[in-house]
């Protein structure tokens, strides 16, 4: 099976960002980056697929700076077998990524696309539905199982309150949730033979943006506490204040 994995790069959320002078991005100094969390699902995923098969590609993609090589290095690191990354600049609203991506896959031979539900960024959760519809292909999305068989595919979703089972034929697109498996770190033999992987870089020019991001704004500082009083005494006013002042009860 030949797998096509999408990937971004990411703020780490345990980073503390700050907003750039511009007003409308993040200044990048001192922001660690990571491959998108829900990503490595997918990633982990392909890889598996590929070494219970015993044969197969795992290629991986990702549109951004240059830098975001390094996070296609890390896929390679952890068993992926070639990288190709869609180089641009700035920050883009999902349709042009989305078109941007499936541009790229479709001259690919390929027998399914993983992408991570959504990226921990912007929380669209809109593009591997997007690909899909651009490569006109069936698409399954939060997926917590997938069994492959014979060109068809059975996948379980997260839905509200319970699980949705589908079933498709391949090619296919899947978007994966926490919980189809445990994403495995990059061995030290992984990171020397990721240095040998091919990676291709090449430019994109990206059409125009539908949206405009306007400005950033931090979010206000919570309310300093205070304390209502001291011991059971206190129970009555705490309650009320629960209710009338923080309007959660």
């Amino acid at each position: 099976m030949n797998t096509i994995v999408c990937i971004k790069r990411v703020p780490d959320s345990a980073t503390r960002v700050m907003i750039a002078s511009d007003g409308t991005s993040l200044d990048p100094a001192g922001v660690k980056y990571i491959v998108n969390p829900y990503d490595e699902f997918a990633l982990e995923e392909a890889i598996r697929r590929k070494e219970e098969a015993g044969a197969g590609t795992v290629t991986v993609i990702a549109l951004g700076p240059a830098a975001a090589a390094e996070s296609l290095r890390q896929a390679l690191a952890m068993g992926a077998d070639a990288g190709v990354l869609l180089r641009c600049e700035g920050s883009h609203d999902s349709l042009v990524v989305a078109r941007a991506l499936a541009d790229e896959i479709r001259g690919r031979e390929f027998d399914l696309v993983l992408f991570g539900k959504q990226a921990i960024d912007d929380d669209n959760m809109q593009v591997p539905q997007m690909v899909a519809e651009f490569l006109e292909l069936p698409c399954a999305t939060v997926v917590v199982g997938l069994e492959i068989d014979d060109g068809q595919a059975t996948a379980k979703r997260e839905v509200e309150g319970g699980h949705e089972v589908l079933e498709f034929a391949l090619p296919a697109v899947v978007s994966t949730q926490k919980g189809l498996n445990e994403p495995r770190y990059p061995s030290l033999k992984g990171i020397m033979a990721a240095k040998k992987k091919p990676l291709e870089e090449k430019d994109v020019s990206l059409q125009a943006s539908n949206i405009e991001l306007v400005s950033l704004e931090e979010p206000p500082a919570p309310a300093a506490g205070r304390i209502v009083g001291e011991g059971v005494e206190a129970i009555p006013d705490l309650v009320r204040a629960l209710r009338e002042e923080a309007g959660v009860l």
